[in-house]
């Protein structure tokens, strides 16, 4: 089963909906009370600028694949020099995605420096990276079905990382993107084209 619509040939079929028409209409929508706010996602430096040449209300959020491995820094400061919030979706690297080939690259959360870090304060690794990205200012949206582990996502607001650990998990940055969207190099807006 193919997740996006392709062609008889199987290529992916892109709509050509201008950006700037589709955030208008995000727009109207703020303006008919049928939403609070409006943001983007996975929008590269140029493309906000563009949005923000012409929008009447500022996007609050770019929500973008953020973790150890592609922490985002140059994206995350351009992003905060115009107020924009980032939202860190697979903050652990999502290791169960159903589109990775059994040779994708891996996020590795269990690192000897994440594993050091969390031997210290009593917390499991992957409570140690919700918090190392709290700790930079995102906002991570980490996905579970388990109950305990949702938990134990939830249980990272009694620590806080020295500037010294962030400095170590900030090291661990690969540039490493395990959500590509590959299928969609050829779209004139595939986002991944430039540095950030």
């Amino acid at each position: 089963m193919d997740l996006w619509p392709v062609d008889e040939k199987g290529n992916p079929m892109y709509g050509n909906v201008d950006l700037l028409d589709t955030w208008r209409g995000m727009e109207e929508c703020i303006k008919l009370g049928l939403t609070k706010s409006i943001g983007l996602s996975n929008f590269n430096s140029q493309q906000i600028d563009h949005i923000l040449s012409v929008a009447e209300i500022k996007p609050v959020m770019n929500q973008v694949e953020c973790h150890p491995n592609l922490n985002q820094k140059k994206l995350r400061d351009f992003c905060a020099q115009r107020g924009i919030s980032i939202t860190a979706y697979s903050p652990f690297g999502s290791p169960r995605r159903i589109w990775a080939k059994p040779t994708d690259p891996q996020v590795t959360i269990e690192t000897p420096e994440i594993v050091t870090i969390s031997q210290k304060y009593g917390k499991t690794p992957a409570q140690v990276v919700l918090r190392y990205l709290i700790d930079i200012g995102t906002i991570p949206i980490p996905k579970s079905s388990s109950k305990e582990r949702i938990k134990q996502n939830i249980s990272i607001f009694d620590f806080k990382l020295t500037p010294e650990e962030i400095a170590t998990i900030n090291s661990l940055d690969r540039g490493l993107r395990i959500c590509p969207a590959e299928q969609f190099k050829g779209h004139v807006d595939y986002p991944f084209n430039i540095e950030f």
